[in-house]
């Protein structure tokens, strides 16, 4: 189900001038039922604790499923929109690369279902976030 026209280019090319392009989100591979994006920590994405804001994984687990989708959208289909997203938190960052790892759950022709796990510099899950998109004919 994977659109071969698709490539992470034209995702880097999409989003200048976005909220992914402002996180430096960059994808690395686009696989069959899989996405594979990286983000670097910068203190701008800090809480006032110091640590990584929680939007700032959000956002690259978000992005990653969302892109996933688009390269996963069944014939005919327009676009997506996001139903339902969860989050659970299991460390944090100060700095260094994270990762993220989306896996597809579910690809049907008006649902898909993500699941993403964003690891630390170390590669220590960090987060486990999984979300549901609606698929828009």
């Amino acid at each position: 189900m994977l659109r071969p026209d698709v490539t992470p280019d034209d995702f880097h090319q999409k989003q200048v001038g976005t909220l992914p392009d402002r996180y430096g989100v960059r994808i690395k591979h686009i696989g069959e039922g899989r996405l594979d994006s990286e983000m670097e920590v910068q203190p701008w994405m800090h809480a006032p604790n110091g640590f990584l804001h929680a939007a700032s994984v959000i956002l690259l687990a978000d992005t990653s499923a969302g892109y996933a989708t688009i390269a996963h959208l069944p014939e005919g289909a327009k676009n997506f929109t996001t139903v339902e997203l969860k989050s659970n938190f299991l460390g944090t960052a100060r700095d260094g690369l994270l990762r993220c790892e989306a896996v597809a759950e579910h690809l049907g022709r008006t649902t898909q279902v993500w699941s993403a796990t964003v690891f630390n510099a170390q590669g220590k899950k960090m987060a486990l976030f999984r979300c549901t998109q609606m698929i828009l004919s």
